[in-house]
């Protein structure tokens, strides 16, 4: 089952979803909007078996631990859980124990809080302001609890008798009003654990037969997928679980040891508030100081205390949020930072607190659904970590969208990681593949092309101010290198691509728009002293125009090496001998790389006297 969840799942091919009609659009429309509204309405439902089975995913590795270790199933179910729940109910008796002290010993804070507001007077703008507002609510609520305390009815008239106050008490067996104000609030969360408990042991219990029946109502056509999606949700589930204790444990133990020494009360409950806060996506840390920072206020007349505790949350803080954190989301969960926010804020409105723990390990559910099942697949799009677009679609909207100075980051970043090489092969090509895709469905017109060319010259400009390509060399001789693009504006970008590695690797080399092989202009080409001719050709429908092209350059250069470029087709299928012999040329290259190769072995043929007979023949 670990191999399955490691493999790939399938790839969605460019244009997989059809154009949608907008009935079919509204219908999804619809369908979202029910299953939401079902998911409200039934959340005293399912929120314990969203609970119970986000336990089970966290217990199951030390079930399976023990079960390994010669322990019966059952047996090693019921102590894990057993533990478990002692620990839940430890920590809930320890932070319940805590913040009674707390409340307790809240009284004596008060004059130092009077203090350090006076502190304030003629440094802080607003602290007389501060300090009247509370003096009059403190005045407020001394008038409150006086007038509630006296009680004593209207002054009567001289001489008469003031009125008997009547009371209507309603005879109640105090068992009855014990059950109603004390235990009845008491007894929904405790149903409530009482059924994550019961769950939580059935899911262990029955995983197998649970999943073999998840499997049957999911697809028992497709098993393969069915079953890679579910072990790749619950592994991703299990991990993040457990890496967020980890995270939750080195953000929370440090914060109470330092509250410790820094001598505020109370510091094991924020600490341990600091593990369970960190389950809570990029918000948990922050609301975790709020209090110690207003307990330290409350705690020391001056403001030494404060800043000590303000000093060490924001250490603690960036410490988690920068170096683990986005580890921990990205890799472990698959889901962009952006996703974790919106579904934290989805998942309260729908759920609210149970919402908030729920909310990473649901999402991360949906975006493997999205990943694994076409339909869905806009929810892998939405909150998946991948981007939105490949390398090459990226670099292609940027150049739609006549934006060369992003295109030119895209290319630099790209190349400080691999080189500017593998950038024009892997990313510059693939997007002119894309955009003679669009013109010759119709969706691309000429001057749209031009626009794609125009981008290319000004990245090659950019670069070349960058150090990364060659500037052109104004050079008299004639060209030993000749580039022909063969059809189109974008079979002269390819060119210039090839024309500035050319440079990079020393050559000289000139490159010839389409309009230089029509017929008028074919005839004036300077070939006679080119060595080698390379044919650029992004389109994959052309052969007969190379062949055409071919037949007409080798009478203008009968000596030169002929090589054209069907840029990137795929090697491994592309029939190169085939189309040597369709075309008649030398060599059939299908990359930028296979051309400088094919270009450098052409010329380390020539000798130095066949170089200069070639140049007199000029």
């Amino acid at each position: 089952m670990q191999d399955e969840s490691s493999e790939a799942p399938p790839r969605f091919e460019r244009g997989y979803s059809a154009e949608q009609s907008p009935v079919g659009s509204m219908a999804r429309v619809v369908i979202g909007a029910i299953v939401v509204t079902g998911l409200y309405f039934a959340r005293p439902v399912l929120e314990p078996i969203a609970l119970a089975m986000l336990l089970a995913l966290l217990l199951a590795p030390a079930v399976r631990w023990l079960h390994l270790r010669g322990i019966g199933r059952a047996a090693a179910v019921f102590a894990t859980v057993l533990f478990a729940f002692i620990v839940i109910a430890g920590f809930a008796a320890a932070v319940g124990d805590e913040v009674i002290t707390f409340a307790r010993n809240l009284p004596q804070y008060e004059d130092n809080i009077a203090t350090k507001i006076r502190s304030l007077h003629g440094v802080v703008p607003g602290a007389g302001i501060l300090d009247r507002a509370t003096q009059v609510f403190h005045d407020l609520g001394s008038q409150f609890e006086g007038s509630v305390g006296s009680s004593t009815p209207s002054a009567a008239a001289p001489g008469e008798r003031p009125p008997v106050p009547v009371e209507i008490r309603q005879n109640e067996p105090a068992l009855l009003q014990l059950l109603r104000n004390v235990i009845g609030p008491m007894l929904l969360p405790v149903a409530e654990a009482g059924l994550v408990l019961v769950f939580v042991i059935m899911i262990l219990l029955k995983r197998e037969d649970l999943r073999d029946r998840l499997l049957r109502l999911a697809g028992a056509r497709d098993l393969h997928r069915t079953t890679a999606a579910m072990n790749e949700a619950a592994e991703r589930v299990s991990n993040y679980l457990l890496a967020q204790l980890a995270v939750g444990l080195c953000y929370g133990l440090p914060v109470g040891i330092g509250l410790a020494v820094i001598g505020i009360p109370n510091a094991p409950l924020w600490g341990l508030l600091g593990v369970v806060m960190r389950f809570v996506p990029y918000i948990g840390g922050p609301l975790t100081a709020i209090l110690p920072c207003a307990l330290a206020i409350a705690v020391d007349p001056g403001w030494g205390l404060f800043f000590w505790t303000v000093l060490l949350f924001a250490a603690a803080e960036a410490v988690t949020a920068n170096l683990i954190e986005p580890w921990i989301y990205g890799r472990t969960t698959g889901l962009s930072s952006t996703a974790v926010v919106v579904a934290a804020t989805f998942w309260t409105w729908l759920w609210g607190p149970v919402g908030l723990l729920l909310a990473t390990p649901l999402t991360v559910c949906l975006v493997v659904l999205g990943r694994y099942l076409p339909p869905l697949h806009f929810l892998d799009i939405l909150l998946g970590n991948r981007p939105g677009l490949s390398p090459q679609e990226s670099f292609y909207q940027r150049l739609l969208a006549r934006d060369p100075e992003e295109a030119t980051e895209q290319a630099e970043e790209f190349a400080r990681e691999k080189s500017i090489e593998a950038f024009f092969d892997e990313v510059a090509i693939p997007a002119l593949i894309l955009a003679q895709t669009d013109s010759d469905r119709g969706v691309l017109a000429g001057n749209r092309r031009a626009v794609i060319a125009e981008g290319f010259a000004a990245i090659l400009d950019n670069l070349a101010e960058d150090g990364l390509v060659e500037p052109e060399e104004s050079n008299g001789e004639g060209p030993p290198i000749a580039c022909l693009a063969a059809r189109n504006e974008l079979d002269l970008a390819a060119a210039w691509l090839l024309q500035h590695l050319l440079r990079l690797r020393g050559h000289r080399a000139v490159v010839f728009s389409p309009d230089a092989l029509s017929t008028f202009n074919l005839d004036r080409l300077p070939l006679r002293g080119a060595a080698i001719v390379c044919l650029s050709l992004i389109s994959t429908n052309s052969a007969a125009r190379a062949r055409y092209v071919v037949r007409r350059i080798r009478r203008r250069a009968r000596r030169a090496r002929l090589i054209i470029g069907f840029w990137g087709q795929d090697q491994a299928d592309f029939p190169a001998a085939e189309a040597i012999v369709a075309t008649a040329a030398d060599h059939v290259v299908t990359s930028l790389a296979a051309a400088l190769a094919e270009i450098e072995a052409a010329l380390a043929e020539l000798s130095p006297a066949a170089e200069r007979l070639t140049r007199q023949s000029a």
